[in-house]
Parts: structure tokens; C-alpha cells; sequence
């Protein structure tokens, strides 16, 4: 069958599994993408510049052209209304296309997705094993038999749910990332993104995890898996030979999760790869010997997860355990290392105390790290924080119907839903200075205080925020800031050809002609083929 996966902004590790899973079954894959240019949905939105390099039609054109059987979409919640938006009108154009909807808002409200004209299909978690089996149920013909973690309508409108089955345990039984997809659109070299490992140990209550490792009927397995090194090497070779690698970027919740598998790992890693590298660790996933490790095998940026300084208000309402203790200690440990530490922080934390944000001060200029990254919260669909912020008469029963469709996510950044406009403004002038700690001398960084920062609009602090991050983002060669910096500026060069008749070269150019090769050769168990291939009701401990 032709699929078409729709994608925007960046490159999206589900579609590359998803794809690599197709082409692995003989399907024809490919894709249509938005760069999204000034509004990614993520990183950047500059209204005043996004309507100028709106691509939408080059998204239709692309679908057009490649006249698809099937339309496959993982959404956020940030991307969904665009994404429906884009099946309706693929749907205009080929009546007979099939749409599946996956990824963690479609997860998170099934049903809803499931009632839009636009969508045939809703996968419900991960998707490996379940949407190989519905596209060769569209083969075969009218789809009737429920499909294991998918939910779909039959033609007379009676909608059909398969059996919420538990996670894939074997992760060495999928294919590797289908990279080759994104060589036209994404600087593949640049930041190569890819995992170790699937799951989370932690439910923080903003985070998906809180609602996704609930997903399955039956308790069977672990949440949290790993591949074998042998399997990750594999992908790092294959990818060595075939792009120029700059940087590899992991992606894993939490990288350093098992202490046994990063020593072997960084092991052959230097050995064999030896490109410098970045990964996300929790503080209670990180000691001496792991700082040791990682940074010996080339680990140059490490992104930690802080949030809140407020011990309390983590355990009691966030469900974050560790201690101010554990996040002081994993910060000098890296220092000792030379590991470049970007801090995560989180802004509006529902009943958060405001003088959290004086204690998080504290450790940062006492620990100052690289870089920290600053986050407004979002409550997002299916996590427990929806019913926190409802308990706590934050949002009301009609905002979270509008969160469940996309609407109205980005909740401390709208006008209507925030009535304390005094305590955001505190809020930016925290975010400001804690954008200037990594770059200020230690005896201004002790005598300067937020409440100068208060003094200025709040437009301005957003501005001057953004200006600090980005330019010493840029000037330190920070990694993810050079990436996504030339990501953008080649798509802007695209567009500008494109308008003018003029045919831009792809974004990557292989190093080599030689085949992808997605699956490993192993013993056992099972090869993909066969796991895939085998009927939900027999499937083994996924």
C-alpha cells in the first residue's frame, strides 16, 4: 500500500519507527512535511513572520503527488487541529483515503479523535504491532475484526475497539529509525536523533507518562525497556557510514536509567563512534561513575529535569521524589565531569508556592548549570494535572473540553485563563534572570535581583529572554541551538526558491549508496516479520 506520513516542524522518532515498520511489510512510504517556519508549535512562534511562510500547500501538493492509500499522523496536542485540518482536506481531494490518527493526544482522548469525520483509525499507545495489522486489514478489504490497541469505525458508523494490549517488551525485535524518509527535509548529520530505551521510572502529573504506562489491560511487563547495546551499535554504524555525524542526540526520558548498560555501552560507543553526543538523566540516575562514563565516551550537553526547588510541592502535587539534595549533588558530579548541564523549569505549576521560585534561584546561582530552559506549563490532555488544575478551580470543565480538541493548551500564555497578571509578570522577570545566570560573573549574578527585571514590560522580558538564550545558545556552539538555527535557515532558503520555480537539494545527502538496512540480524526471538505478522490474540508479552 502507498502511506503517507504528515509531519511538521521537526523529524518524530514514532514516525521513523512506524515507517521503517511499513517498509519492512512492502509498503510504499512516504512523506508530506511542513517545516512550519516561525511556528513549530515548540521552539518558535513568531506570528508577525509565520503567515509569510505558511506551507500548507506544499503539504496538499505533496499528498496529491504521491496519491496515498492511507494518511498516518502522530499528533500533540499543539499539532492536532492543524493535522485534522489537513486530513478533511486529503479527504476532499481522495474520498477513498484511510486516516490513522496515533501519537499521545490521540492516546489521551481516543474517542474524541475517533469522532471526526476526517478520522477512520485511532491507535492507542504504541502503534509497532498495531498499524502493520490495520494496514493489511485494508488490504484484505472491509475492516471487521477488532484490532489490537486501535479503535476504527466500519463503514455503517459502528465504532470497533481492539484489546488494550501491554508494551512491547522486546525491543530488539523492531527495525531501526527510518531516517532515509527525512533525508529531503531534516539536516539528518546535524543533531541525530535517536533511543536506547522506551518508558519512564517517574508519573510526574504533567507529563504523559502519568497517563500512557496506565494504558494497557493487562499488568504484564515493564514500562521502562531497553534495547541491547548490540542493537543500538548497530544503528550508530549503519548511521556513521551513511551521514556525516555531527552530533547525536538521545532522546530517551531517562538515558542513564540502567547503570549496567551505559558501561557497556560507552564502552564500545567511543570505541567505535566517537561523535560527541548529548542525552536527558533524572538526578537520582546520576553518580560518579556515570559522569565518568559519559563524559570519556564524548557526552558534551546533558539535559536535566528540575522543575520545581519546592520539596514538598513535588511530592505532595507533581509526584517528583527526588530531593534538593539529589538535584545539587548530580549537578556538581557533572561539573566535576565537564558536562555541559541545561536545567529544565517550569513556570505556573499549578499551587506552586511562589517562593519556589526564590529556592530554585538559589541553586542556580550556588550550581549555576549551562544553559536553563524555561517552560510555561501546559495541561495537556489525559494527565492527571487536568483534574489538579479542575480540584483547584483553575480551569473549568469547558477548558478542558477545549484542551481535548486542541484549543486553548497553552494555558498560562492566554489572556483569558490567567486573572493574576502580577504574578506572571513575576514570573518573567524570574525567567529572565535565570536566563542570565549561566552568563553573568558570580559576583553579579549574587547582587542582581529579579524584582529589576519586574520593573520592565512584560513584552520586553519575553524579548530579552529569548535574545539572551538564543545568542549564547549560538556564540557556544550549543549543539541544539546550531541545529535547529541552520533546520530553519535552510527551509527559509527552500521557500524563497520555491517561490521563485527554483528546485532546493535535499537537506541531507548520504555518504553512500548502499541499502538501508533496518533489521539486525539475530537468533532470536523472533524477527519482526514474524512478531508483527502474528494475530493480536496470540501476540507474545507486548
Amino acid at each position: 500500500m502507498r502511506v503517507t506520513f504528515v509531519a511538521m516542524g521537526f523529524e518524530q522518532l514514532a514516525i521513523s519507527q512506524l515507517s521503517s515498520i511499513a517498509k519492512c511489510h512492502g509498503h510504499e512510504v512516504r512523506l508530506a512535511f511542513s517545516a512550519s517556519t516561525f511556528n513549530d508549535r515548540y521552539n518558535l512562534s513568531i506570528p508577525q513572520l509565520a503567515p509569510f511562510f505558511n506551507d500548507r500547500q506544499e503539504v496538499i501538493q505533496a499528498i496529491k503527488d504521491q496519491k496515498p492509500d492511507v494518511l498516518a499522523f502522530s499528533v500533540l496536542t499543539g499539532t492536532y487541529q492543524w493535522m485534522l485540518s489537513i486530513a478533511q482536506e486529503a479527504k476532499a481531494l481522495f474520498p477513498d483515503v484511510k486516516t490513522i490518527f496515533g501519537g499521545v493526544h490521540a492516546s489521551a482522548v481516543p474517542q474524541r479523535v475517533l469522532a471526526q469525520p476526517q478520522v477512520d483509525f485511532v491507535v492507542v499507545g504504541e502503534g509497532d504491532i498495531a498499524f502493520p495489522l490495520i494496514l493489511k486489514a485494508m488490504e484484505e478489504g472491509p475492516t471487521a475484526e477488532p484490532i489490537i490497541n486501535t479503535r476504527f469505525k466500519r463503514p455503517n458508523g459502528e465504532i470497533i475497539q481492539g484489546r488494550q494490549a501491554g508494551f512491547i517488551q522486546d525491543l530488539d525485535a523492531l527495525p531501526i529509525f527510518d531516517k532515509v524518509l527525512w533525508e529531503d527535509h531534516i539536516r539528518i548529520g546535524d543533531l541525530y536523533l535517536t533511543m536506547g530505551s522506551r518508558g519512564c521510572p517517574y508519573r510526574c502529573t504533567f507529563c504523559f507518562n502519568s497517563f500512557y504506562a496506565k494504558l494497557p489491560e493487562e499488568k504484564k511487563g515493564k514500562y521502562v525497556r531497553q534495547r541491547s547495546v548490540e542493537h543500538m551499535m548497530y544503528e550508530l554504524r549503519l548511521a556513521k557510514r551513511r551521514y556525516k555525524l555531527r552530533r547525536i542526540n538521545f532522546e530517551d526520558d531517562v538515558f542513564t536509567v540502567d547503570k549496567k548498560w551505559i558501561l557497556e555501552f560507552t564502552r564500545q560507543y567511543k570505541k567505535e563512534i566517537d561523535v560527541p553526543f548529548q542525552c536527558l538523566t533524572h538526578p537520582t540516575y546520576m553518580d560518579d561513575d556515570i559522569a565518568k562514563w559519559l563524559s570519556e565516551a564524548g557526552c558534551r550537553y546533558i539535559q536535566l529535569g528540575v522543575q520545581t526547588m519546592d520539596d514538598n510541592y513535588k511530592y505532595q502535587t507533581i509526584k517528583r521524589y527526588e530531593k534538593s539534595d539529589h538535584v545539587e549533588k548530580a549537578l556538581d558530579i557533572m561539573r566535576k565531569y565537564h558536562l555541559r548541564v541545561k536545567c529544565d523549569h517550569m513556570f505556573g505549576l499549578p499551587g506552586e508556592p511562589e517562593e519556589a521560585q526564590e529556592t530554585a534561584l538559589k541553586l542556580y546561582i550556588n550550581h549555576p548549570p549551562h544553559r536553563i530552559q524555561t517552560f510555561w506549563t501546559n495541561i495537556l490532555p489525559g494527565t492527571e494535572m487536568v483534574q489538579q488544575a479542575l480540584d483547584m478551580g483553575l480551569v473549568t470543565q469547558p477548558d478542558v473540553d477545549r484542551l481535548n480538541d486542541g484549543l486553548g493548551f497553552d494555558f498560562f500564555r492566554s489572556a483569558n485563563t490567567v486573572q493574576d497578571k502580577k504574578k506572571i509578570k513575576r514570573y518573567k522577570a524570574y525567567e529572565v534572570f535565570f536566563k542570565l545566570i549561566p552568563v553573568l560573573p558570580d559576583s553579579l549574578r549574587r547582587r542582581l535581583k529579579p524584582k529589576f527585571f519586574e520593573m520592565l514590560p512584560m513584552p520586553l522580558c519575553s524579548l530579552l529572554s529569548f535574545i539572551v538564550d538564543a545568542s549564547f545558545g549560538l556564540i557556544s556552539g550549543n549543539p541544539t541551538h546550531v541545529a535547529y538555527a541552520k533546520h530553519n535557515l535552510y527551509h527559509i532558503r527552500r521557500f524563497f526558491w520555491g517561490k521563485l520555480g527554483l528546485k532546493t537539494p535535499p537537506a541531507t545527502r548520504p555518504l553512500t549508496s548502499e541499502p538501508f538496512i533496518y533489521t539486525m540480524p539475530r537468533k532470536s526471538p523472533a524477527p519482526l516479520q514474524e512478531v508483527q505478522q502474528t494475530k493480536p490474540e496470540t501476540v507474545p508479552s507486548v
